[in-house]
């Protein structure tokens, strides 16, 4: 069994009874979010990339839970030196955790710390956790080998941004959703500032109208698989 809570941004919570995987928990200053930093408690956190609104309260979180982060080598180096438990990956790398596997993928965006360091490249991941497969898309634009991505790993879900400017648009969600072929695709990455504001509705529509499987999870909301 897998529960799975969209915050709302790219902020996803995986529970499988026993451990707690947060993904780009942006919490605080995400106006769509309806719980509070403090709500949360993971044990693991992964991190897409340095920006803020995916790197959010992931220090906090982490001190305040004794929490692993996973994350691209040099943002982990990077954590590390905050005083962080770390483990560092790069892409194509799968790790077995206590939760499951994890594997980094490719994702086409920038990754930089609000300072300016270089922060690694941006990343997806593939999470194996309670009998389910996860894809959570990170901040990319459309890509061929998400074809691959899906062949290879048949994700159960998969979290895909549509709020264009900084990644896919709703159509090239679309086609990414054709390529990867989940069971259902979630659109997250919207409404959260005026620049990305998109109707996801208007996604799940076309997604179904193409014949893959796609839902929407509002601000808040629980699943279980």
């Amino acid at each position: 069994m897998l529960q799975v809570t969209y915050i709302g941004h790219s902020a996803v919570l995986l529970n499988d009874g026993k451990h707690t995987l947060a993904i780009d928990p942006f919490i605080t200053g995400n106006h769509v979010a309806t719980v509070k930093s403090s709500d949360v408690k993971p044990d693991f956190i992964f991190v897409t990339h340095a920006h803020g609104d995916h790197f959010g309260d992931t220090i906090e979180l982490a001190k305040a839970n004794n929490a692993l982060v996973i994350a691209v080598h040099e943002l982990a180096e990077y954590l590390s030196g905050q005083g962080i438990i770390t483990h560092g990956m790069h892409i194509g790398g799968e790790y077995g955790f206590d939760f499951g596997k994890l594997k980094l993928t490719i994702a086409h965006h920038g990754s930089a710390s609000p300072d300016g360091k270089y922060m690694g490249n941006p990343v997806g991941c593939i999470v194996k956790m309670g009998g389910k497969t996860i894809y959570h898309c990170g901040d990319t634009g459309l890509f061929m080998d998400m074809k691959l991505i899906g062949e290879m790993n048949k994700p159960d879900i998969m979290f895909v941004p549509i709020g264009g400017n900084y990644t896919m648009g709703i159509d090239d969600a679309v086609k990414a959703v054709e390529f990867v072929n989940p069971k259902i695709a979630i659109p997250v990455h919207y409404n959260t500032f005026p620049v990305i504001n998109a109707n996801p509705n208007e996604f799940v529509a076309k997604v179904k109208n193409n014949g893959n499987g796609a839902m929407l999870l509002g601000f808040g909301d629980t699943m279980k698989l």
